[in-house]
Parts: C-alpha cells; sequence; structure tokens
C-alpha cells in the first residue's frame, strides 16, 4: 500500500469527489492540451505536403489555415451549444444515440475513441519530433536514432500522472500549458511587429511570391495542384481534433458546470484560431517550408519560425521546450475523455463494466490503462513517427463532428423553444461544414491510412453490439422469479489437494470437516520418498484424531505422476468423484498461502492460483471451489 501511495496518492472516498473537479485555469491544461499542441503539427501537417510546390506551397498556407480556422469557429458555435443542451457530458456519442438512434450513437462512440487513442500517439511522437529537432544529439547519442523508446517514457509518465486522479492531472500541466502559451504567443507577436515594422519602413521582409501558374499548364497540372491542397487541407484539420473534449468533460468542472465548461471552451477556441493564423502568416512571410521527419538535419516547421523570429538564443529554447512539453502532455486530453466516453458507453452495456468503476482515484483506472496500452500499441508500430500516424488523424473526429452537429439539428428539431431555429441553423451549418470535410479528409488520406479507421470504426460498432448481445444473454440466463428450492439438499463431497503433511494442510482439513462428511485428500506424487512418509503417517496425524472425535476419517488419493503432471490427475479425480455421486455436489478446497510482502508472491509459485483457474475453466458443472487462506506471519 505504501508503494500505491507514493506512486498513485492515497486513496480517496467517493464524498472527496467534488475537491476534484476544476475551473477554468487547470481545465485548460486538462481538456485543451491536445487542441493547443495542434498548432504546432497541424500546420506543418499541411506544409509537409506542400513540398512538391517547392516555395510556392507556403504561400498557399494562408488560404487553407483560413479555411480551417473558418471550420473551426463553426465548432465552436455548435459545440456551445452542445454544452448548454447536454450539461452531463457525453458528447457526439450520448447526443448522437438520443437522437439519431443506437446505430449512430455507436459509430459516434467507435469515432471517437479511435481518435483519442490517435490524439495521444500523435500528441506524444509530435512532442518527441520537436525535441529532436531541437537536440538532436546528447553527447554522443543521437536522439533521431531512438524515437520510439522516448514516447513509450513519456506515455508511462502521463499515464502514471492520470492515474493519480483529475485535479493531480490538470494541475500537473499547468506550467507547461501556460508557458507554451506565452511564449508561442510571444513569437508570434514579435514576428508579427517585425514584419509589420520591416514593411512601414519601406524594406518588408521577403516574402514568397504568388506561385507560378501551375493551373494554365493543362487540366493535369489543375489536377495535381488542387489535389494537394485538399490534402494539405485534410492534413491540416488535424488541427481541430480536440475541440470536442470540452463537451465530453463536463463533469470534470465545479458547479456551475455548464458556465465553466463554455468559458473553458472559448479561450481554447480563441487561443487556438490566434497560433493558426500567426504561424501561417509568419510561414508566408519568411519563407518557413516543412521538411520530412525522417531527413538529416531535420528541423520542425515551429523550430524554423521562432528561430527566424527571435534567434537560437535562450528564448528560442525556452519556447521550443514549451512545445515539446505541450505536444508530449497534449495526450492527457485523450486520458481525460477516453475514460470518461468508455464510461458512459460502458453504461449502455456496450463495453465491460469495468469500464464504469471509478478506481482508488476517483478516475476510471480501467479506462486509462487501456488507452495507454492502445497508443503504446500504435506506437510500437508506426515506429514513434507523427508522419507515419497523420495520415490515420481526423477521420474519427469529423465523423463525430458530423454525427453530433446532426444529432443536434434533430435536438432543436423535438425540443423547439423561442431561440431553437437559431440555434437548429447554427448545428445545420456545422454539420453540412464538417460532413464536407469529413469527405475530403476521407478521400485525400484513404490510400496513406485511413482505410484503416474506416474499417475499425465498424469493427468497433460489431464489438460493442456483441459485448451488448453478451450481457443480454448472461441477463436472461441468470434472471428468475422461482423461490428457493430447499428439497433434496445433500451435503457436499470436499477434495482437498494437498502437497504434503504441514499447518496448512491441517487447517484446511479442519474446514473440510466442519462442511462434510465425505472428505478425500489428493496427493499426486513424484516423489517416492514424500509419498512414502505421507501415507504410512496419515492413520496417525488424520485417521485416529478424526475418529476420536467421532468424525469419518479423510481418505487419502495417492495419485504417482512419474512425469510431473498435477493437473490432469486432478480431472480425473475429480470426473470420478461426480461419477461414484451423481447427485452431489465436489467441492475442491484449495489450500493457499498469502504474503504479506508483494516480493514474496515473487518466491512462490502460485500454483493455488492456477488450480482455482483450471477448475474453472474445466467445465465441471457440480464443482465448487473453495479458497483456504494461510496468511504468513511479517
Amino acid at each position: 500500500m505504501a508503494l500505491l501511495d507514493t506512486l498513485f496518492g492515497r486513496q480517496l472516498a467517493t464524498d472527496e469527489e467534488g475537491e476534484q473537479r476544476v475551473g477554468v485555469v487547470t481545465g485548460i491544461p486538462m481538456l485543451g492540451l491536445d487542441a493547443l499542441g495542434s498548432a504546432a503539427y497541424g500546420p506543418e501537417a499541411a506544409l509537409t505536403l506542400l513540398i512538391p510546390l517547392g516555395a510556392a506551397g507556403v504561400w498557399f498556407i494562408g488560404p487553407i489555415s483560413a479555411l480551417i480556422i473558418a471550420l473551426l469557429l463553426v465548432l465552436y458555435f455548435s459545440y456551445r451549444q452542445t454544452i448548454a443542451a447536454y450539461p452531463h457530458g457525453g458528447g457526439s456519442y450520448t447526443v448522437a444515440k438520443e437522437n439519431l438512434g443506437t446505430t449512430a450513437g455507436l459509430l459516434a462512440a467507435a469515432a471517437l475513441m479511435l481518435d483519442y487513442v490517435l490524439t495521444v500517439s500523435v500528441g506524444i511522437s509530435a512532442g518527441v519530433g520537436a525535441l529532436i529537432s531541437a537536440v538532436p544529439k546528447i553527447g554522443d547519442l543521437e536522439l533521431q536514432h531512438y524515437p520510439l523508446p522516448l514516447c513509450l517514457a513519456i506515455l508511462l509518465l502521463i499515464t502514471v500522472v492520470n492515474l493519480r486522479g483529475v485535479r493531480e492531472s490538470g494541475a500537473a500541466f499547468v506550467l507547461p500549458t501556460y508557458l507554451f502559451i506565452v511564449s508561442l504567443l510571444a513569437v508570434l507577436a514579435i514576428g508579427v511587429g517585425k514584419s509589420t515594422l520591416a514593411w512601414l519602413s519601406g524594406t518588408p521582409l521577403e516574402a514568397v511570391d504568388v506561385p507560378p501558374p501551375l493551373v494554365d499548364e493543362g487540366p493535369q497540372e489543375q489536377f495535381i495542384l488542387w489535389w494537394l491542397l485538399m490534402r494539405s487541407f485534410a492534413s491540416g484539420c488535424t488541427a481541430m481534433t480536440g475541440v470536442e473534449a470540452v463537451s465530453n468533460g463536463i463533469s470534470a468542472f465545479r458547479e456551475p458546470a455548464v458556465g465553466y465548461a463554455r468559458r473553458t471552451l472559448t479561450v481554447i477556441i480563441a487561443l487556438l484560431a490566434v497560433m493558426l493564423a500567426g504561424i501561417a502568416y509568419l510561414s508566408w512571410v519568411y519563407g518557413i517550408e516543412a521538411r520530412h521527419e525522417n531527413e538529416p538535419g531535420y528541423d520542425s516547421v515551429l523550430s524554423q519560425l521562432t528561430a527566424a523570429v527571435v534567434g537560437r538564443g535562450w528564448f528560442y529554447y525556452v519556447t521550443i521546450g514549451s512545445v515539446l512539453a505541450v505536444l508530449a502532455l497534449s495526450a492527457n486530453t485523450g486520458f481525460a475523455d477516453f475514460p470518461r466516453l468508455c464510461r458512459v458507453i460502458a453504461m449502455d452495456g456496450f463495453l465491460p463494466h469495468s469500464f464504469a468503476h471509478r478506481g482508488r482515484r476517483l478516475v476510471y483506472s480501467s479506462g486509462i490503462i487501456g488507452l495507454a496500452a492502445l497508443s503504446g500499441a500504435l506506437l510500437i508500430i508506426f515506429d514513434g513517427l507523427t508522419d507515419k500516424l497523420i495520415p490515420l488523424y481526423a477521420v474519427g473526429a469529423f465523423l463525430a463532428f458530423t454525427l453530433s452537429q446532426a444529432g443536434m439539428v434533430a435536438h432543436w428539431r423535438k425540443e423547439g423553444g423561442a431561440h431553437a431555429g437559431m440555434s437548429k441553423a447554427i448545428n445545420a451549418v456545422g454539420a453540412v461544414c464538417t460532413a464536407a470535410a469529413l469527405v475530403i479528409v476521407a478521400v485525400s488520406k484513404f490510400i496513406e491510412g485511413a482505410w484503416v479507421v474506416i474499417v475499425l470504426i465498424p469493427a468497433l460498432v460489431l464489438l460493442f453490439l456483441s459485448v451488448r448481445a453478451h450481457y443480454r444473454y448472461v441477463g436472461k440466463e441468470v434472471a428468475t422469479t422461482e423461490p428457493l428450492d430447499a428439497t433434496s439438499l445433500e451435503p457436499l463431497v470436499v477434495l482437498l489437494p494437498i502437497r504434503g503433511w504441514s499447518a496448512v494442510t491441517r487447517k484446511a482439513l479442519r474446514l473440510a470437516l466442519k462442511i462434510s462428511p465425505q472428505v478425500f485428500a489428493l496427493h499426486v506424487a513424484d516423489d517416492e520418498k514424500t509419498m512414502d512418509e505421507l501415507e504410512d503417517t496419515w492413520a496417525q496425524r488424520v485417521q485416529q484424531p478424526a475418529e476420536a472425535a467421532g468424525l469419518p476419517a479423510p481418505k487419502l488419493i495417492i495419485v504417482y505422476s512419474p512425469y510431473r503432471k498435477l493437473f490432469a490427475p486432478l480431472k480425473q479425480t475429480v470426473s470420478d468423484l461426480q461419477k461414484a455421486h451423481p447427485n452431489r455436489d465436489i467441492a475442491v478446497m484449495v489450500p493457499e498461502l498469502v504474503p504479506t510482502r508483494w516480493y514474496h508472491y515473487l518466491l512462490h509459485n502460485q500454483t493455488a492460483q492456477v488450480i482455482k483457474a483450471y477448475l474453472l475453466f474445466s467445465g465441471f458443472r457440480r464443482v465448487v471451489v473453495i479458497n483456504v487462506p494461510w496468511y504468513l506471519s511479517e
């Protein structure tokens, strides 16, 4: 317990939940890191796909970013309404399920779950990319060769922090979040100021000219250009993937939760829009071009931009360090919302019930651990490289956006009210815009990897439905209105597997005699000396004391196993007892040492646990397993 308290903090009581809720200041790091951190990799993802256009590609980042910001604002107004209409959270899943039906809700849930897994993986990999860009070597160690170990180490750190609780996870990320906001906004302000002063002085900074007339060279060139622009827009849309986080996490805010959630969303969207606009403008002004992540001498867009504006002095390292921290920690948004989403789905019976249970720190530990495992697997599969992960990103988010907005249109149609018409119009615009973006993202990224997400979403829906079907089947099987049947009650037949004579065996035999007049002790022998000693002393140690007390003596069954097999003789003995006593249940009593120190488990072979698992999965319908613990002294 001391080790658990050190790692995860003391156990919290249920009535302490109110103390774990947050306000705007802590809510931004907890739920906004994904959105804010995407300002670092969203523009870069868009610029990377414009590399074939050379310097001319930089010119297009402005119009592409303007479209993304416009779509971002549409989503902002839409989700403000969603927060007010659904103050208990649930986001796209709840909205779609209640207004469009269960299938639409499950599609939204599957899309969101995949998006959160990718949020964690992309955020961490982008953070490691920023680290490698800023500090390519530590001594003789070239970090470019070790992106995966760095990603997994950061993932482990974030997992532990989130297992400590909601408030602590938000508070732990306050400093890096606000350092990132202040430093990046300062870089953007200085860059805009420099470009403005240069323009006013008549010597503007050299900017990229309007691109060459590629579109005038024929229909093939026009198609290539528009295809590149569409793919660039699709990759840039990754900057919007964290927008829904606040509507999913309303329950994390203190009262009035809706007010705090709306203010938090407003601040996050405003900061993100300013960052995207500033990065796009300065990339154009300074002619910043993206580079492929796996190329030697890789330098990220933000690293180039910061160096161009303030040089590579101390402020450069402060800014890039904060970018690294926020990108790596932006995974926290996934950890904040994925467990809550799993809880809502589990309460509806579409996920295992363990996802709805809170752990020692009032967080949904199963969801946190499951997300860490899935994200770790994804990082391993794609070597921890952002370029490989980006093509999978955004499809799930925009599917969830579209279903949520369509669900809100249906919601206002049913609810009505004084402002229902305007609200419905806002959500309808949001649905159309996000649906169009979804088509663009899916088509342009399909070959690069989006097809994986498109296949996984219906597969997850089938998984949800199969879980629900299982729970319904179990419910029907165990449900009954019949009263207790107190007839034909026969005592148990007890079978006690023993290794030899010990205090543990003595205790187990005493318990067996208390509950049954018919006790069998089974010794599977691979050592003739131990077998002979047990057989020779059985009468003195067991039979005579039992008969003296007026009890039927336990019978000793010895099976010699020259090949050291334990389970086959145990199974055969249980089968023989069932045949000999067809109207009685068999109780297999398993003695077990219970260590008092965690390291004691490494010193014992856990045979009792294996025996219990074997019996439970052997399919014996009339066999019960009774555990007899022997607690080791301190």
